[in-house]
């Protein structure tokens, strides 16, 4: 299996590490610190140097009740930096729902959009359809401002396999090859720990779907509920929540701690390896 990200075509032979940039003054984890453009890039060159395979920047936090920013702002944030990576031949994913910032970013050099959305918005599946860009479908439940209020389902696992289904059928028929399309169950986005759980548990469930499966749980509220710990301080929860996706089937994993993710899934691959 492979993924076609713009130009690069990406094997996943092995998983995939996705390293976080937000380019935010909000972000639950670390708004505020990436603002100065020279930060940003030498951040990003970091992650670079500590293994990421894809570079994946936002300019607007979705973290449960973020205020939304406009989408000319969002692409003041985020643009220089895809350039300046898109000119050193990094992938480089731009975490966006904004039809207008999609469009900018790929002018500008993105290779993918990891869209919450789920490319809904009016105009955004006809602007992935006319790129050679990966685009990530996300499942969630209502909006960042309300998402956590009160998260309900019946079958938690069937209800998100069924709308990614549902999103996978609709950019095929939008004439979107599926290898380049990525599936995210949406960890934090209108679920419940109870929920989120689940979702961990049975993640091997969503194979089914054929084409790759992205997980982002780094640094996430359910890692603080489950050991306690503050959101500077999740590190090994983190790693263990990338480690145990990866065994359940991702094919890719999006973090905050890069060189910590690449160790533990290097010990994954090696006794895989073992025949």
């Amino acid at each position: 299996m492979f993924l076609q990200c713009g130009k690069f075509r990406l094997t996943l032979a092995r998983p995939l590490i996705m390293g976080i940039l937000n380019i935010t003054p909000d972000s639950f984890s670390d708004g505020g610190v990436l603002i100065s453009p020279q930060a940003a890039l030498d951040y990003a060159m970091r992650l670079v140097e500590e293994g990421a395979d894809i570079l994946d920047i936002g300019g607007e936090s979705t973290r449960p009740g973020a205020i939304s920013v406009s989408a000319e702002e969002e692409m003041q944030r985020v643009l220089p930096l895809v350039e300046m990576l898109a000119a050193s031949n990094i992938p480089v994913s731009v975490d966006t729902h904004k039809p207008a910032v999609m469009h900018a970013a790929i002018e500008a050099g993105a290779s993918m959009i990891n869209d919450i959305n789920a490319l809904q918005a009016e105009g955004a599946l006809k602007i992935i359809a006319a790129s050679n860009v990966a685009v990530c479908l996300m499942h969630k439940q209502g909006n960042p401002q309300t998402m956590q209020m009160a998260p309900a389902y019946e079958d938690v696992v069937t209800e998100v396999m069924l709308s990614l289904q549902s999103y996978i059928e609709r950019v095929s028929a939008a004439n979107i090859a599926l290898e380049r399309v990525v599936v995210d169950p949406g960890f934090g986005f209108g679920k419940s720990l109870e929920h989120n759980l689940k979702l961990l548990l049975h993640l091997s469930r969503f194979k089914a779907l054929d084409v790759p499966l992205l997980v982002g749980l780094s640094r996430k509220s359910m890692l603080g509920k489950i050991t306690g710990r503050d959101v500077g301080d999740r590190l090994a929860a983190s790693v263990s929540a990338a480690v145990l996706s990866v065994v359940k089937g991702a094919n890719i994993v999006r973090v905050h701690d890069v060189q910590a993710t690449k160790d533990a899934l290097a010990v994954v691959h090696a006794v895989e390896g073992v025949r």
